[in-house]
C-alpha cells in the first residue's frame, strides 16, 4: 500500500513588499521539498498577489498568515489576515483588483473563508 503525501507549512508575517520576495522563496523550497516543481511558479505569484492585497487593502494592520497544506493530490495556499472586508474580483478596465483575476488564472480553484473572531483567509 502507498501512501499519499501530505504536509503543513504555516509562515506568520507582516505583509510588506520586502517580505514577499522572501515567503515566494520559502513557497519555493517547500514545493520543491514536496517534489511539487511544476506548481512553483503558479503557487509563487498566486502568494505573491494576495499578500500584494494585503499589503494594500487589509485593515487594521497587515499581519497576516500564509499556510501551505498538501493533503493527498491537493495543494491549497492561502493568506488570511484580520481585516473582516471580503475582496472582490476587479475587471480588466479597473485601476486595481486584477489581483484575484491572477490568481484565479493559476488555480484550479479559490475562495474565501471568514474566519471565526473577525477576518479572512482567501
Amino acid at each position: 500500500m502507498t501512501t499519499k503525501p501530505s504536509g503543513h507549512c504555516t509562515v506568520e508575517l507582516q505583509a510588506l513588499p520586502s517580505r514577499i520576495g522572501q515567503i515566494r522563496r520559502i513557497v519555493s523550497a517547500q514545493l520543491r521539498y514536496w517534489r511539487l516543481d511544476a506548481l512553483i511558479h503558479p503557487a509563487a505569484l498566486g502568494v505573491t498577489e494576495l499578500l500584494s492585497n494585503v499589503h494594500r487593502h487589509a485593515q487594521p494592520d497587515k499581519r497576516c498568515t500564509v499556510d501551505i497544506l498538501l493533503t493527498g493530490e491537493r495543494l491549497t495556499v492561502s493568506v488570511g489576515d484580520s481585516d473582516p472586508r471580503l475582496p472582490r474580483v476587479g475587471t480588466a478596465e479597473a485601476a486595481g483588483g486584477r489581483g484575484l483575476a491572477v490568481v484565479a488564472s493559476v488555480s484550479d480553484s479559490w475562495g474565501v473563508r471568514e474566519q471565526d473572531g473577525g477576518g479572512k483567509e482567501v
